[in-house]
């Protein structure tokens, strides 16, 4: 499976903008092999804004429509983050959206963690459902941000099969260590694929530095986008994966029945 890595600069709350850029850095990319994955950041068409409300949309709004329409376009399956309107009418949820080359729809993840520190619970309410969807014969779980220092939702997930995990951020400069370091512990302890993809630019609050990557099984850096906006191609060797997993089978040996003394 390719994988395309969208490291955009998001202009502030503009979807239009931001629908026209991710257009023009993918204008060369191509899947000739019909195996392609496009991944980009969390809340891409309007930054981490918590005006919520004000972004939020329904079903098939523009945002879903323009990842429907890219898929078709690229005839590959396209991962981004959209604000989703809650049907219960409390906060919106931060989402992870998954549509297929046919323009389906066949995953919305909530996202579980919402970052306190940032006042992203007082705007977004929290999800409590873990996915997981195949997508050209992997299994992948998509996750958001601030759910990378939760192991247990990886975890969870491997536990049910996931092989891939894709984490769209917008996680700012001043802890890019973080992000880097833990996107390739969820790789090594979970003996998986790890695709992170993290905005580039700044808004009015923070700046990023990108760093987007993509992480091996053994935790290496197989692609790493640096710090300017741009489309990062990497590889996922499922096969590699699953005889790695069989040689070396740490998940197999996880002591599930631990208590505290």
């Amino acid at each position: 499976m390719k994988v395309a890595l969208v490291q955009s600069s998001i202009v502030w709350e503009d979807k239009e903008a931001n629908f026209a850029r991710i257009r023009e850095m993918l204008e060369n990319t191509s899947f000739p092999d019909g195996d392609g994955l496009i991944v980009l950041p969390e809340l891409f068409a309007t930054g981490f804004t918590m005006n919520s409300a004000q972004i939020a949309e329904a079903d098939n709004g523009p945002t879903e429509n323009f990842l429907i329409d890219l898929a078709r376009e690229k005839s590959a399956y396209v991962i981004g983050g959209v604000a989703k309107i809650n049907s219960d009418g409390r906060n919106p949820f931060n989402c992870s959206v998954i549509t297929s080359p046919q323009g389906d729809i066949i995953c919305r993840y909530q996202k579980t963690h919402p970052f306190s520190l940032g006042e992203e619970d007082d705007n977004y309410s929290k999800g409590n459902t873990i996915k997981t969807v195949s997508i050209h014969g992997s299994t992948v779980s998509p996750a958001i941000c601030y759910d990378l220092r939760f192991p247990e939702l990886f975890r969870l997930a491997s536990a049910n099969g996931a092989e891939v995990f894709v984490v769209i951020a917008n996680w700012p400069e001043k802890r890019n260590q973080h992000w880097i370091t833990l996107l390739q512990a969820r790789a090594i302890e979970n003996q998986a694929y790890v695709i992170g993809v993290n905005r580039a630019g700044s808004d009015p609050n923070l700046s990023y530095l990108g760093s987007s990557i993509a992480v091996d099984y053994l935790g290496n850096i197989i692609a790493d986008g640096g710090s300017e906006p741009g489309v990062i191609e990497a590889e996922i060797d499922i096969t590699g994966l699953r005889e790695w997993r069989e040689h070396f089978p740490a998940l197999r040996d996880i002591h599930g029945s631990l208590s505290m003394a």
